[in-house]
């Protein structure tokens, strides 16, 4: 890992840090770390040595590889090629803070979802309809739906073609708003 990839390990810290409800001193008190370090490795301010970073991985209940995945995932620059097929298309690979798919033809799944985060429905080509929540939508080209984490839905598509982009917040993601962070 070069000097860049070693700083950017600073994110992935603070999201582990923050998912775990810890303080810069309870990690610090864990690690055997000051605390103004470990808020420099967070802000992407020091390098930490790979003893160090092993001892705050630790701290934070996981290892080192599992935060330079973490920081690697958060770096990635990823194009996904369109294509003509019908069904479901993943718009954004592997495991990041989104997930996005494509919904291409006639597709009426025929089953409810509920998502713990948010989401983002936007009808691309075509029309659906959605139901949330007892209610029904009609979506056209251009409309955008959200639906807040918890939400109930279902969704078809009501014209030919429909192309339908579904973007949320991942689901291994804890999006939920807590006033002591």
């Amino acid at each position: 890992m070069d000097d860049k990839e070693t700083l950017r390990v600073g994110a992935a810290v603070r999201r582990q840090r923050r998912s775990l409800g810890l303080t810069l001193a309870a990690v610090a008190a864990r690690s055997g770390l000051s605390v103004p370090f470990l808020s420099q490795i967070e802000n992407e301010r020091a390098r930490p040595s790979p003893r160090s970073l092993d001892r705050v991985a630790e701290a934070l209940e996981t290892t080192t590889a599992r935060l330079r995945a973490a920081a690697d995932s958060a770096r990635a620059v990823d194009v996904v090629r369109g294509g003509d097929e019908d069904g479901v298309r993943r718009v954004v690979r592997g495991r990041h803070q989104l997930s996005a798919l494509e919904f291409t033809g006639e597709l009426d799944l025929g089953r409810e979802f509920q998502h713990r985060n948010d989401e983002v429905m936007y009808v691309a080509e075509g029309a659906a309809e959605v139901e949330a929540e007892g209610q029904a939508y009609r979506l056209e080209r251009g409309d955008t739906l959200f639906l807040s984490g918890g939400v109930r839905h279902r969704w078809r598509a009501t014209v030919p073609g429909t192309r339908l982009l579904v973007v949320a917040v991942a689901e291994h993601v804890d999006a939920t708003f807590d006033p002591r962070r």
